[in-house]
């Protein structure tokens, strides 16, 4: 019997570790993060079951690209304006004021000469953007206002990548092309910037209108990882990195119906492959390098992390924030990043340092992403007890709405009037792309996705409604909604559209709060103004039409107890002696 492939049983190795070490470090307070990284550290340096992490950081890099394109949806262009000051104003600052610092003491301690000194500051001054928005989702901060100021410090540092690559060109030995280059590698980022944004306007919104017509998920996934894919490598191809490429596409579809069946479907691959991409960064890390400078990586771990804390601390206090928040902030972004592994690779290439030092610099930055989720819990002690930040309110999009409506045909679209009229906030999704189209002429704003998906559910803001409309037209996708929603939010309040007599006792005995034939209400309307056409009075019809309404209600409660068949001597009707139309030839027989 042949032996499996060598590939299968890395896989299993990677699997297992996760499965084990990642609920371990999430029960013991850790979180998730370090369990990957100390799996991968097993694994890979201790056991040494599987070698070239490198390889593996490589594929798993996509996670980081999944996790901005998600991060990406969340935020339309309108937010991502809002965000602006932050973006640009402390975002650079960190850079350069981090970059300096770190500069200056690795020149001061004679390490390196100016040029490598340059570079290896401004590497150490980046973050890591997977490790960092790992953490606030995991601790449900993202949406918090130190979560949105962290992240565009982020944000910046991704598009910081570019001029310190023209940085170490410049600065590499015979560097005389470097001007030139640089100005090239400027017009094709602009260009593709610039093509990108285009795309996701004019193509996108209609590429996914033609799949989702189709009714083919698997289609709708594929062309998901498609645009993520090909966005992340477009910008890699202009010198940005493939995250930031990833983030752009997402927020080109942030305002697109397709926004929440998108983040569902990326979802399952995200959390995989970011899973993995913590666990390569275990198994890269080289324990001989660890071991042979250990004195200078105990030395400069501390060192590094202090410096980008008191210079983020400081930039947050100045910009406004409290002591709580900015604590927060300075000791979530005090790693070093995955973009930093990029930096020093390429200044080895170009000469400004030998191979040893850059693996040096990247064995101090894998230590400091091990030690983040650890470092980061300490402004819980730190802050001010009375500084106890609340979720900022300011959902984007669909979140927060409250009433989450499911289905919007013919009968949705009148309650959602009312509710609108009313003043009341509305999420509504359906997965009839042309119902979409149509609607967006009219002024609604829906969302495409399967309502009897939990994953769709959830990424649309279920749990933060605090009513569950559920107005879709056929009975066995109401029950099955109605199954899920109870089944995930047992105390979420339903009304339902029941397709007919039936259908309702089976909602009431399922314990809806609310539930309404489709066709009852028109029916005794249409019966009362038919009263009126022949001559009654309008009171007269009203009275009538009550009364029956009110015999169907006592007859569903008998029906509910003692089967269909009850209370039929509520029903009103006339004895007819039936007749034929057409008079019979001859008698039928006895």
């Amino acid at each position: 019997m042949s032996s499996p492939p060598a590939l299968f049983n890395e896989a299993l190795l990677l699997l297992g570790g996760a499965v084990v070490a990642a609920p371990l470090f999430k029960r013991l307070g850790l979180g998730t993060v370090l369990g990957y990284i100390a799996a991968g550290v097993v694994i890979g340096p201790v056991s040494r079951l599987i070698n070239g992490g490198e390889e593996i950081l490589s594929v798993a890099e996509l996670g980081v690209v999944l996790l901005l394109f998600i991060i990406g949806l969340e935020l339309k262009p309108a937010r991502l304006w809002q965000m602006r000051k932050d973006i640009f104003g402390l975002g650079s600052s960190q850079v350069l004021l981090s970059g300096a610092v770190l500069s200056g003491i690795a020149y001061l301690c004679g390490l390196l000469s100016w040029q490598g000194s340059v570079i290896a500051g401004f590497g150490l001054a980046l973050s890591s953007t997977a490790f960092a928005v790992q953490i606030l989702e995991d601790r449900s901060d993202i949406n918090t206002a130190y979560g949105q100021r962290a992240f565009s410090i982020l944000l910046f540092q991704d598009l910081a990548i570019v001029p310190l690559l023209a940085l170490t060109a410049f600065l590499a030995p015979g560097a005389e092309a470097a001007t030139s280059f640089s100005w090239q590698g400027l017009g094709m980022s602009v260009g593709s910037v610039l093509g990108l944004l285009l795309i996701g306007k004019y193509l996108l919104n209609p590429l996914f209108q033609i799949i989702g017509r189709t009714g083919a998920r698997e289609a709708m996934i594929a062309a998901a990882l498609f645009v993520v894919m090909g966005a992340a490598t477009l910008m890699e191809v202009a010198g940005f990195s493939m995250a930031m490429g990833a983030f752009l596409a997402g927020v080109m579809l942030a305002e697109s119906s397709f926004r929440h069946e998108l983040e569902a479907d990326i979802e399952p691959f995200r959390g995989i492959l970011l899973g993995l991409f913590f666990m390569a960064v275990g198994l890269s890390l080289r324990l001989d390098v660890v071991m042979a400078n250990w004195l200078v990586i105990a030395l400069a771990v501390p060192v590094v992390m202090a410096a980008k804390v008191v210079v983020v601390l400081g930039l947050c206090r100045l910009s406004g924030s409290s002591k709580g928040e900015a604590l927060k902030q300075a000791f979530l972004l005090a790693q070093g990043g995955e973009f930093g592994f990029v930096l020093f690779t390429t200044a080895t290439a170009a000469g400004l340092f030998d191979a040893a030092t850059a693996s040096l610099l990247i064995a101090i930055v894998t230590i400091t992403m091990a030690l983040t989720p650890v470092v980061s819990i300490l402004p819980r002690y730190l802050a001010p007890a009375e500084e106890r930040e609340e979720l900022d309110e300011d959902f984007e999009g669909a979140q927060g709405a409250e009433v989450f409506m499911i289905g919007f045909s013919r009968f949705g679209q009148i309650v959602a009037q009312i509710l609108l009229a009313g003043g009341r906030s509305v999420t509504v999704i359906d997965q009839s792309a042309d119902r979409i189209r149509q609607a967006s002429r009219f002024g609604f704003r829906i969302y495409f996705g399967d309502g009897t998906r939990k994953d769709v559910l959830e990424a649309a803001g279920i749990a933060k409604a605090r009513i569950i409309a559920v107005c879709t037209n056929h009975k066995d996708i109401t029950d099955r909604i109605v199954d899920i929603v109870q089944a995930e939010y047992p105390e979420a309040r339903i009304y339902a559209r029941s397709y007919d007599r039936v259908h309702t006792l089976s909602l009431r005995s399922k314990g809806v709060e609310y539930e309404v034939r489709e066709t009852i209400e028109s029916a005794l309307l249409f019966g009362r103004k038919t009263l009126e056409g022949l001559g009654m009075d309008e009171a007269d019809a009203t009275a009538i039409a009550d009364d029956i309404r009110k015999r169907d209600e006592a007859r569903l409660q008998l029906q509910a107890v003692d089967g269909i068949a009850a209370g039929r001597e509520l029903m009103l009707s006339q004895p007819m002696q039936p007749e034929p139309l057409i008079k019979p030839r001859k008698e039928a027989a006895e």
